[in-house]
């Protein structure tokens, strides 16, 4: 069964990639890219990988004991 942090994990992960494929695209139609698209999937992108490292610890603290 998913809980409300993997659900939300999930929405991260699709805005990310929605907001790097804007990015593209603008760079793709030789628009100027503001600072607000880089900055936004940059932070999701933190979020994303500080969660992965927290799953990681937990696990390797379960199999220690």
């Amino acid at each position: 069964m998913k809980t409300t942090l993997d659900m939300m994990r999930v929405w991260a992960a699709i805005t990310g990639l929605v907001l790097v494929a804007l990015v593209f695209v603008q760079l793709a139609m030789g628009m100027k890219i503001t600072d607000t698209l880089p900055m936004l999937a940059a932070s999701i992108a933190g979020f994303e990988m500080f969660l992965f490292a927290q799953d990681e610890v937990n696990k390797r603290k379960r199999r220690r004991g």
